[in-house]
Parts: C-alpha cells; structure tokens; sequence
C-alpha cells in the first residue's frame, strides 16, 4: 500500500475545478441552473456547506451524471 503525505480533495475543490472550471461557470450560473441562491453554491464551493444527499441529486441534474 502506498503512503502519501496529502491531504485528500474536498468535494468543494471538485466541484470548483473539475466540473465548474471546464465549463466556464460561474458560482451565479450554477445558483440559477440549480435553482437555490447564489449564497448556497458559495457557501459549497468554499467548504463550509456540506453536500447533502438532496443537493448531490440536484448537482447530477445539473451536469447531466
């Protein structure tokens, strides 16, 4: 098994750079296409917002997985 010293991706730096960056799309984008507030996507792309079961759903709707 191999060790490494860093530290896993956040599942706020994969929505940010593996799904918003490519596509171009901004926190208010994402808000709109979601349907929630532009506060709610901030508050996920910055870590301090968990993703729920509800959101994740929302998410898969949303990037079409």
């Amino acid at each position: 098994m191999l060790t490494t010293k860093r530290k896993p991706a956040s599942p706020a730096e994969i929505l940010s750079e593996e799904f918003m960056a490519p596509m171009k799309l901004t926190q208010g984008a994402l808000a709109s296409a979601m349907g929630v507030q532009r506060k709610h996507v901030n508050e996920l792309c910055n870590g301090k917002r968990r993703i729920t079961a509800a959101t994740a759903l929302i998410l898969a709707r949303v990037f079409g997985n």
